[in-house]
């Protein structure tokens, strides 16, 4: 019966987990690129620039406007004929005025500053568009950094899994010689001491584990934040094969804030623009059809009514507005400000590249020696294991031989990590993040 509930219960758990989705990276990301809310007001966003970019929002065509009216007056008169001296009175007199009309008005030239407004509109759209892309890179790596987080977790988490069942059986190891007197209670001790300290940490991990995957969830813009997430991937696999000067060419033509800072030169230049246009005439055309009907209760005519279209043209120029000579001298500012701004950046890209591939590099190196202390502190480790058996090695000294294991572990894990976060960091700076979409 007992073999029965066993296989029932494996099988059951066997379908949960081949029922159960796993999310690769690239599925995560997929998902999150569709749902996160940041990603998804940044798309909003640009799609308002687009459709600001319009010749109508410029100025290029005319705006109609239709209007009508209604007035009305209600006199009272009190008339002395000078011959007769007779008085006529009259009172409530209605007089009616309804109109009605379509006005055009249109700027046909002004100082090419209707094609710089399309130009700056133009380029506030591209802006929008560099926006967005910033919102996803940034996105994919904060993202790409938890998930590597997560599995660090869960791999640190099966790491105090084994220190526990290492504490638990040298716990039995010692119970059991201590009840035939071969070993004292002092080993007994501190045997479970080193068993609740493993337990306990191995406890804390869950809760760590436990706010990786909701950060995950957050970032995926999941309804339900504490959702179970099975991921694909049980390794940090690092891309030890990049290329200093690739990645920093790759930054210098395709990283999105000096994309953002060339757009900022050019609407500085277009500011400007739009300043000394108003050096140039102006030319205005304005029409309307207008339709006015009066009617009178006692005047000659009963009602009159008028219909008629108007037309001008009016040519111009501002001759001295006080403001333009100033406004120009800070235009002229604001451009070279916006060049010594894309300069800073440039550096502070430089620098920031450098400082991760110094990073980078280390973190290889150090991986490469952590990868040699893992076997020898496995090979240790099993030594000691032998030794404790047999007796010809004491509690404290095993305790050291499991520590140095666990700290071997850590340490590779940690380098991994770090390694990961560095290579994450400088394939977003040299614009070549999106390749994790790829995977």
């Amino acid at each position: 019966m007992r073999k029965i509930l066993l296989t029932a219960i494996n099988l059951f758990l066997f379908l949960t987990l081949q029922s159960q989705e796993l999310y690769t990276l690239k599925s995560c990301l997929e998902s999150g690129l569709e749902n996160n809310y940041l990603v998804r007001i940044s798309r909003n966003e640009e799609q308002i620039s687009k459709n600001n970019a319009t010749k109508a929002n410029a100025g290029y065509y005319p705006t109609v406007d239709l209007a009508s009216g209604y007035s009305g007056t209600v006199n009272s008169t009190k008339s002395t004929i000078r011959a007769t001296n007779e008085i006529e009175k009259t009172s409530g007199i209605l007089d009616n005025t309804f109109n009605v009309g379509l006005s055009l008005n249109w700027t046909i030239f002004d100082g090419f500053n209707i094609t710089t407004n399309y130009k700056r509109l133009k380029e506030l759209e591209a802006t929008g568009e560099v926006n967005t892309r910033i919102a996803i890179e940034d996105f994919i790596a904060n993202f790409t950094a938890e998930y590597y987080n997560y599995i660090q977790q869960k791999i640190r988490m099966n790491n105090f899994y084994y220190a526990v069942s290492l504490s638990r059986e040298r716990l039995r190891i010692v119970e059991a010689r201590y009840l035939i007197g071969n070993m004292s209670r002092l080993d007994l001790q501190q045997a479970r001491v080193d068993f609740n300290a493993d337990s306990s940490k191995y406890v804390k991990q869950h809760e760590l584990l436990n706010t990786s995957r909701i950060r995950l969830n957050e970032l995926m813009a999941n309804a339900n934040v504490n959702q179970n997430i099975e991921i694909a991937d049980s390794v940090i696999d690092v891309d030890e094969l990049l290329i200093f000067n690739i990645l920093w060419e790759s930054t210098l033509q395709t990283n999105a804030e000096l994309l953002k800072s060339e757009k900022n030169i050019t609407l500085a230049q277009l500011n400007l623009k739009s300043i000394n246009s108003r050096k140039y005439p102006y030319l205005r055309l304005s029409s309307g059809y207008g339709y006015t009907l009066n009617r009178y209760e006692i005047n000659t005519y009963r009602q009159r009514q008028v219909a008629g279209l108007d037309f001008g043209l009016t040519i111009g120029i501002n001759i001295f507005d006080g403001t333009r000579r100033s406004q120009q001298k800070n235009a002229r500012i604001e451009i070279e400000n916006a060049r010594l701004q894309r300069q800073q950046l440039e550096q502070s890209l430089r620098a920031d590249i450098t400082n991760l591939w110094q990073a980078y590099v280390n973190n290889i190196k150090m991986l490469k020696l952590e990868r040699e202390n893992i076997i020898a502190a496995k090979q240790n480790h099993e030594i000691a294991m032998e030794r404790y058996m047999l007796g010809d090695l004491s509690g404290i000294e095993m305790r050291e031989a499991q520590k140095n294991l666990l700290d071997a572990e850590e340490r590779i894990l940690s380098a991994q990590y770090d390694t990961k976060l560095c290579e994450i960091s400088l394939l977003q700076i040299s614009g070549k993040v999106l390749k994790y979409l790829e995977k």
